[in-house]
């Protein structure tokens, strides 16, 4: 069998295998954090290529550690999450959520493009090369959770501080996020900013409002407390990363009638920020500016969310330039570096990993009804993983 026939076979392999994984996936309803069955499925895959396989499960999550390779040379990681959102409006869905049918060329699904379909790819691209060359002088390993659409407290951040205690450092980091916007390959994240909500809640004094000198509007408090947290001058980013932003989200003052000023409101916002600000910081900054117009409030924050952005290690290769290398040579353009969007799991990975870049589908579908993504994109993404991971684990071992 001559050398074309032989690589348009491995080929059609790829392709087969990250189509028929992602049906499978697809297949379990694992709903966060329920993993319903895939982490299980992703470690029978895996130990038959030779990886060792961890599960690990608390607080209802499951994660999912695997490494395939000698050791001798860098630790590469594919990280994502098996959890999706629930399917939502059943009676809109065109095709069953939960049965990844193709058609026209599509494939249809919750979770297909967030983010099984990512999934899958890795790990028909972790086959393919495996079947050509046998093994890696490196170690890819696979981190994979089943929280990461909640409020992920006990999926990546956990399967980070264990990689961490075993003294576990990552050279390049892939993350299966749907990055892309038309089609595979035209746009890549290697940064996220930070995000922290707050809840404040204000006390004035309620009286009829025929009489407002005997009460204190709670609701003209927030008013002034709304003005002075829009007039805070933000930095404005830069061509890499976009500045930080401040938007309110929530309003209730409770019960109300017509004729009765208002004793009390809540008041909710979230602010997105860069890498110049910290946690802290912008509790002391936000605590600040509601004393300066009422003593009588409670604040708390929660939920924040670390910003980070991808940097080269002296000595190694850069990540972002070997993805813009492959995906040049595999469709002949380069994507669009990003660092836009919401918060992703790169936050806890940037503890032990530098170099972190987000490659994945379109994600014009995602947490909608009828999510779907093309076979084309599927198959294209597996390509670009397969010649991504071969690069990075071809690199040659650093004398330390």
């Amino acid at each position: 069998m001559n050398t074309q026939i032989l690589l348009k076979t491995a080929t059609n392999t790829l392709f087969d295998n990250a189509l028929s994984f992602t049906e499978e996936l697809v297949a379990f309803e694992s709903v966060t954090p329920d993993d319903a069955g895939c982490a299980k499925w992703l470690a029978e895959k895996l130990e038959q290529m030779g990886a060792e396989v961890e599960i690990l499960q608390q607080n209802g999550v499951t994660n999912l550690l695997a490494s395939i390779g000698l050791g001798y040379g860098p630790n590469v990681a594919f990280c994502g999450h098996i959890d999706v959102v629930p399917a939502g409006n059943l009676s809109k869905w065109i095709r069953p959520p939960f049965r990844a049918i193709r058609s026209d060329d599509k494939l249809y699904g919750r979770g297909v493009a967030d983010m099984k379909g990512g999934v899958a790819a890795a790990l028909a691209a972790t086959h393919a090369l495996l079947q050509e060359y046998g093994q890696f002088n490196g170690r890819l390993w696979f981190l994979i959770t089943s929280d990461e659409e909640g409020e992920a407290e006990y999926g990546s951040k956990l399967i980070v501080d264990l990689l961490s205690k075993r003294g576990v450092k990552l050279d390049y980091c892939v993350i299966g996020e749907p990055t892309a916007i038309n089609h595979t390959g035209d746009m890549l994240k290697v940064g996220r900013r930070g995000a922290l909500s707050f809840d404040v809640s204000l006390c004035g004094r309620s009286a009829h409002v025929a009489y407002p000198s005997q009460g204190t509007n709670a609701i003209h408090i927030a008013s002034t407390v709304i003005e002075k947290l829009k007039s805070i001058t933000w930095d404005s980013g830069s061509d890499d990363f976009p500045g930080t932003s401040l938007q309110i989200t929530h309003i209730d003052s409770g019960k109300w009638t017509d004729n009765v000023i208002p004793d009390k409101v809540s008041l909710s916002f979230n602010i997105r920020y860069s890498a110049q600000y910290r946690e802290t910081e912008l509790i002391k900054m936000v605590n600040q500016i509601v004393s300066e117009v009422t003593s009588d409030f409670t604040l708390s924050s929660y939920r924040n969310c670390d910003p980070y952005l991808s940097s080269c290690s002296e000595g190694r290769l850069s990540l972002i330039k070997e993805v813009e290398t492959v995906i040049h040579q595999q469709l002949g353009l380069f994507p669009r570096v990003s660092t836009s969007g919401g918060t992703s799991d790169g936050r806890f990975f940037k503890d032990i990993c530098p170099q972190i870049v987000e490659l994945g589908l379109p994600n014009k579908t995602i947490h909608q009804e009828n999510e779907h993504v093309t076979t084309k994109d599927i198959c294209v993404l597996a390509e670009i993983y397969k010649a991504l991971f071969q690069r990075l684990l071809e690199e040659e071992p650093r004398a330390d």
